[in-house]
């Protein structure tokens, strides 16, 4: 889809398109209101009204959430290559709304839910959810998954595609754009775990799944009534094919002998499209392997090689680039492995705590989570008016500090939110059995207080930096792999969590979270061993961003040759940081 006439009206000034991205940022908070609501409070509704067991029920959970970030790449591959940003965003913003809708009506109707039973009661026999109720729960579930998870991408990349990344006011403001956005994510986080987390405990889940389907509509109305106000980039092909090409073209000569020098390599390709054209890429000597596919065949035929065979050194060098933000990349899933558990188990710690805090007023434990979100939406605004600037005169850099120290700061900050968390578990615990007191809901506060600092430096910090990574028609699926992190902690979550159990049982008792009462439990052990894991991925994450910083940045050589030809021909443009370093 094409701008519209505003959109094409304010493509000439700076300053109306990054407007437009701060504008955008409200119909982000819609969407984040409506799975916030869900997904937080989600391990509630599956133990007490599916009366799935305790650890099944938080395997549920961190699934779901998985999917939905796993999705997301597959969200911002449609994009780029299909449909572009706003249809993507208006085709699964609908089916994320369906499923909202069917999760209101399954809470609602008593015939698609188990009979009603306290899973906490020893002479009850609560019967799970099967057959066809729990197809209908799980069929809901996913439906919003595969909405969410598509939409997601590309609410970020297209927020950012309002700013033009090649004048330099604009460029500085794309900081801000990501500090901004998140501050409206934690707004939508608040709202969600305050307001609609009490309906759903006061009015019930059918309610709260129905106001989360109403913030999704008003979202859905926000997108489509703005349709002609934003800059929509049209989809530009697959964007694996240029990938695809050289990998290919690597393994068919796999038997060359890469050139000492990488001034034998192939270098240019003459009638190149306009759209493709880029300044070169530094020739860099890791990845070597795929330098091959620029060796040009020496024969007497003087025929011109496919592009599935003969590759530039511009378009390898952009593979490379891809490749090498993988370590970064994997290095933040432990950090979501613990905000899995902020989600799941630290939901369930806060319930067999003490939660009243007037004679009529109890507080709902998912709402526990909005704590790190009050935090935030005061410490975000402080770090963007205050410490950005100071920063800025310090390290001469536009954003303060590099995507890749901010990263660093939140995984080394994450480990003291499981340390908290393991001693005020040991804590509530004994309390619970030697005194039998119910500990202040209120201890639990740190822990969530830790990880949303941690998460400001590393979440905002991971965003940016695949976004200034990304290729131009691939904005949307480099923002995915950011999402696709969140993923595979919530599945590394589950699969610790199966692992555990299995490891820490014996035939004379169970494992450590194999039962549904916490104080049988002994969750302050996997919280120390999730601490301990966050330490040693820290210290893997330094090593890893130290190799990163040495992968040279844009040369300034010209796209054009002497002659008016392209000097590299590439699929996409780049834009790549400069060299960064976490120390």
């Amino acid at each position: 889809m094409e701008m519209g006439a505003e959109g094409r009206r304010g493509l000439g000034h700076g300053g109306t398109r990054g407007k437009r991205g701060q504008r955008w940022i409200g119909i982000q908070a819609f969407e984040i209101m409506a799975i916030a609501a869900v997904g937080n409070n989600l391990i509630t509704y599956v133990f007490n009204e599916m009366h799935f067991p305790l650890s099944k029920s938080a395997n549920i959970v961190t699934n779901f959430v998985g999917t939905i970030f796993l999705l997301s790449l597959l969200g911002g591959f449609l994009s780029d290559s299909y449909l572009g940003s706003f249809w993507t965003m208006l085709i699964f913003g609908f089916v994320e709304l369906s499923g909202f809708i069917l999760l209101s009506v399954q809470a609602h109707l008593p015939q698609l839910r188990p009979p009603q039973c306290n899973m906490m009661s020893k002479e009850e026999h609560c019967v799970e959810a099967k057959g066809f109720k729990a197809t209908i729960f799980f069929i809901a579930l996913y439906l919003v998954a595969l909405g969410s998870g598509c939409l997601k991408p590309n609410m970020i990349a297209h927020g950012a595609d309002q700013f033009r990344k090649d004048d330099p006011k604009q460029s500085k403001k794309l900081s801000t754009y990501f500090n901004t956005a998140y501050f409206s994510f934690c707004v939508g986080e608040l709202i969600a775990l305050t307001v609609l987390v009490w309906v759903q405990t006061r009015s019930g889940m059918d309610v709260g799944f129905g106001v989360s389907a109403a913030a999704m509509a008003m979202g859905l109305i926000s997108l489509i009534s703005g349709m002609l106000f934003y800059r929509n980039k049209p989809p530009q092909g697959s964007i694996f094919s240029p990938i695809a090409r050289v990998f290919i073209a690597a393994i068919t000569k796999r038997k060359q002998v890469c050139p000492s020098s990488s001034e034998m390599l192939h270098r240019r390709r003459n009638n190149a499209p306009d759209h493709l054209i880029v300044s070169g890429l530094r020739h860099t000597d890791k990845f070597r392997f795929l330098d091959k596919a620029c060796i040009k065949v020496q024969d007497d035929s003087n025929m011109k090689e496919s592009p599935w065979r003969l590759c530039t050194i511009t378009e390898v060098e952009q593979v490379k680039i891809i490749l090498s933000v993988i370590p970064i990349f994997a290095c933040t899933i432990i950090f979501n492995t613990v905000l899995a558990q902020l989600q799941t188990f630290s939901v369930q710690q806060g319930s067999d705590m003490n939660t009243q805090l007037t004679k009529s007023f109890h507080i709902p434990p998912a709402s526990l989570q909005a704590i790190p979100y009050i935090i935030l939406i005061v410490l975000v605004p402080i770090y963007e008016i205050f410490f950005v600037p100071l920063a800025r005169r310090l390290t001469g850099k536009e954003s303060g500090i590099t995507p890749l120290q901010r990263i660093g700061i939140g995984l080394c900050t994450v480990t003291f939110s499981m340390v908290a968390a393991a001693l005020v578990e040991k804590k509530r615990r004994e309390m619970a059995i030697g005194a039998d007191e119910l500990l202040s809901i209120f201890w639990i506060a740190p822990q969530f207080l830790i990880f949303g600092v941690s998460e400001m430096f590393t979440a905002v910090g991971l965003i940016e930096f695949f976004y200034k990574q990304s290729l131009a028609g691939m904005q949307s699926f480099l923002t995915a792999m950011t999402y696709c992190s969140y993923s595979f902690g919530f599945f590394l979550s589950s699969l610790l969590v199966s692992l555990v159990n299995k490891i820490t049982s014996s035939s004379s008792k169970g494992g450590w979270l194999s039962d549904n009462d916490l104080n049988k439990d002994r969750l302050d052990y996997f919280y120390w061993l999730l601490a301990a894991l966050s330490l040693l991925n820290f210290f893997n994450y330094l090593y890893w961003s130290r190799w990163y910083s040495f992968i040279p940045s844009l040369s300034t050589v010209s796209a054009h040759g002497p002659n008016g030809e392209e000097d590299h021909l590439s699929f996409s443009s780049s834009k790549h940081v400069e060299a960064e370093n976490i120390v």
